[in-house]
């Protein structure tokens, strides 16, 4: 399920109070920052010496081919350091070539290692306002593993030769050792295909996104690219809530990764082992759910309409467009991972496929920030030299679909969490003030109360609500806030009873 990043642009004058709030939040859900001293120690030596204690006996990988003279670049986030991806894109006959160097984590961890074990038990990087809790040691993650320009790394070097259409036509996969020539930000790449400075690699990706994507709405799948949401000084006093514009090259950098992803799904299909991504069709009850948001934001969405028609029409810069992607989200609930190869055959036919991609689908490039993709990763090394499948991978698989799961989990809560958080800290200037929304959700009575979910139309706020008498699903309210507290992460609006805070309505016990 895609992730609901949020920052804070500027440090708020209750910092103190915020830090503490996202502390507590990670002891909450169980982000662990620290390191075991062996697993650390495992880090730092396998960056220093270029590779994990026990490379030199671990046949996968005796051979590495040197693509230093491919002219790699990396498309990110502003500031970030843990790059897992380097692509280069060119013409090939009709159609392109697209070269996409992953980091190869499995070089520098010793399978079944202090550094292994923690890495399980982490999962992936989780992220937060005040910085990440990395799947692996900085030493790693932002030094020796990261694709960082002008230093020669070992990669996975994934090649998809592409026809005219944008569909791939052969594919290639083979460790390698590479050299990122630049470091490019979202907002520099998309200034320069703007203003026609974009040299061939970004123009090419732009053309392979623009086809990838043509390629997704043929066949009815559909991406949803979650804006980031931060908090920033409001110029009236106080703090507002607002969202950066997803970016097109974001999006066609994206497609890079998910036609990737697509073809490793294919590689481990035919082989019969391997782990997918899978997601089952959304859910009747969260589509009904999404188009009350829609109404309460002034979006429209006809009744026959599938909601892959309505995204490609939002502009995630408009906050009301940007805070229904959000809560389009809940479309990709059911998400898992499959693994098989260990106890039974490959699953087939719609059990194999992601909903919203409408295609098989693996996570093999993002490695340093999650670990089920070093996996998959190996898999599809294995098939394509013609040997094994690694004995420590055949393993691993079986418990790979519960770690990832757990993950998921914890991670969902955290963002979840941090969301509620930095909504606290915007509204807490405004308890007592009357706001308009829409009824997205309502329970049954209890207690005398009626409780559910308001959608604000600003700021585009998702928030509790009570009342006295029945919630309208799906109209329009006028609501009190009446608690936003940050400590507890909690926002609470009513209807029909102003001055009582939800957390007075509790029975006692």
């Amino acid at each position: 399920m895609p992730g609901r990043p949020v920052r804070l642009a500027a440090r708020p004058a209750d910092a103190a109070e915020v830090a503490a709030g996202l502390e507590s939040l990670r002891a909450e859900v169980g982000v662990v920052r620290g390191w075991p001293a062996d697993a650390l120690a495992e880090a730092q030596h396998a960056a220093r010496t270029g590779a994990a204690p026990d490379a030199a006996g671990r046949d996968e990988l005796s051979v590495r081919a040197d693509r230093t003279d491919v002219p790699f670049v990396t498309v990110d986030p502003e500031g970030s350091t843990d790059l897992d991806q380097a692509v280069h894109v060119a013409r090939h006959g009709r159609g392109w070539r697209l070269r996409y160097a992953i980091a190869d984590v499995a070089s520098f961890v010793r399978p079944g290692g202090a550094l292994d074990v923690a890495t399980h038990e982490r999962g992936s990087t989780v992220y937060a306002p005040d910085g990440r809790v990395p799947l692996h040691p900085e030493v790693l993650s932002e030094g020796a593993a990261s694709l960082l320009p002008g230093q020669e790394r070992p990669a996975v070097l994934w090649q998809v030769d592409l026809d005219a259409d944008g569909e791939p036509v052969d594919v290639q996969v083979e460790r390698a050792t590479v050299r990122s020539r630049a470091q490019l930000t979202y907002e520099g790449a998309q200034r320069a295909l703007d203003d026609g400075t974009a040299d061939d690699v970004l123009a090419g990706v732009r053309a392979v996104g623009l086809l990838r994507e043509e390629r997704e709405r043929a066949r009815g799948g559909v991406s949803l690219d979650v804006p980031e949401q931060e908090v920033v000084p409001d110029p009236a006093g106080g703090w507002s809530l607002r969202f950066r514009r997803t970016l097109p090259v974001e999006g066609w950098n994206a497609q890079v990764s998910l036609l990737t992803g697509a073809v490793a799904a294919r590689v481990m299909l035919g082989a019969g082992v391997g782990v997918l991504r899978t997601l089952p069709p959304a859910d009747a009850r969260d589509v009904a759910r999404l188009r009350r948001t829609a109404a309460a934001l002034g979006i429209a969405w006809d009744a026959d309409e599938p909601y892959a028609d309505v995204l490609p029409r939002l502009d995630s810069g408009t906050g009301a467009h940007a805070a229904f992607l959000h809560e389009a989200t809940s479309l990709f609930r059911g998400a898992a991972y499959v693994a098989f190869g260990h106890d039974g055959p490959a699953p087939a036919g719609t059990d194999a496929e992601h909903a919203a991609i409408r295609l098989p689908y693996a996570h093999v490039t993002a490695p340093l920030r999650r670990l089920v993709d070093r996996y998959g990763t190996e898999v599809c090394l294995s098939v394509a030299a013609g040997r094994d499948v690694p004995d420590w991978v055949r393993a691993a698989l079986p418990a790979l679909p519960a770690t990832m799961a757990g993950t998921g989990r914890r991670a969902s809560a955290f963002d979840r969490g941090v969301l509620d958080l930095v909504e606290a800290v915007v509204l807490a200037p405004a308890v007592g003030r009357t706001f308009e929304g829409v009824v997205v959700d309502a329970d049954e009575p209890r207690d005398g109360r009626v409780r559910g979910q308001l959608q604000l139309r600003e700021p585009a706020v998702r928030a509790r609500v009570t009342a006295d008498g029945p919630l309208p699903l799906g109209g329009s309210v006028e609501a009190r806030l009446t608690e936003a507290y940050v400590p507890h992460r909690r926002v609470v609006f009513s209807v029909g009873c102003p001055d009582r805070p939800e957390s007075a309505l509790a029975s006692p016990a």
